[in-house]
């Protein structure tokens, strides 16, 4: 399995997102500017402030030219994984419904939280099962989740919340696109990869993208 980290201008969580990755298969970083995805079996979009988050978050990043790469890359069924600011650029580029908005207190949280696992028929979350907890932390101004039709994603729901920590809309932490090959999550999985960090829950989404790589070999 074969990761590709793409690091924008701003990106903070980068090398966390590889080493994260690096538990599951290969990783490879990949650049913002460079449209080849350098052989890539699933493409990950980190945390961070991509662009300085200038005009809104990830709405620059949406047009980079390796986004032009990730959109045709996922529209062929690849498997692409938007973490926090990453989450915020999938929303933005279309490939996953809804927008992420300021929190409803208008500042910046960052704590560790308990999530639970709506579904686990997607490639991120084939390891776990329905209704399973993962600690996983969290950090981000603007993470609160709306669509405009809830009732219309409630099956691409993939993860909520178990509080209301930012005004989510009905708790959402991460929503899949209808395919399920694509998925965006405001928690942080690459924090959450060693014991000695407090959890290594994360690495349920990123061996469940390993494995499901191997199944579809198979």
């Amino acid at each position: 399995m074969r990761f590709g980290v793409v690091r924008f201008p701003g990106s903070c969580d980068v090398d966390d997102a590889l080493l994260a990755c690096a538990r599951a298969g290969e990783a490879v970083e990949l650049w913002h500017a460079d449209r080849d995805l350098h052989g890539a079996d699933a493409i990950v979009l980190p945390g961070g402030f991509s662009y300085g988050d200038y005009l809104r978050c990830g709405a620059i990043a949406r047009f980079a030219p390796v986004m032009e790469s990730v959109i045709e890359f996922a529209r062929d069924g690849g498997v692409v994984l938007g973490i926090c600011n990453g989450f915020q650029v999938l929303c933005e580029a279309g490939l996953l419904p809804g927008a992420l908005l300021p929190n409803v207190e208008l500042r910046f949280i960052c704590r560790q939280v308990e999530l639970e696992v709506v579904t686990a028929d997607t490639p991120f979350t084939r390891e776990a099962a329905p209704g399973q907890r993962l600690s996983i932390p969290i950090k981000h101004t603007t993470g609160r989740y709306f669509a405009p039709d809830l009732d219309a994603i409630e099956d691409n729901v993939v993860l909520r919340y178990t509080a209301d920590h930012n005004g989510s809309a009905r708790h959402i932490a991460g929503v899949c696109n209808d395919a399920r090959n694509v998925f965006g999550l405001m928690p942080h999985p690459e924090h959450a990869v060693d014991p000695l960090t407090g959890s290594e829950d994360g690495l349920v989404i990123f061996r469940s993208m390993a494995h499901a790589r191997v199944a579809a070999n198979a």
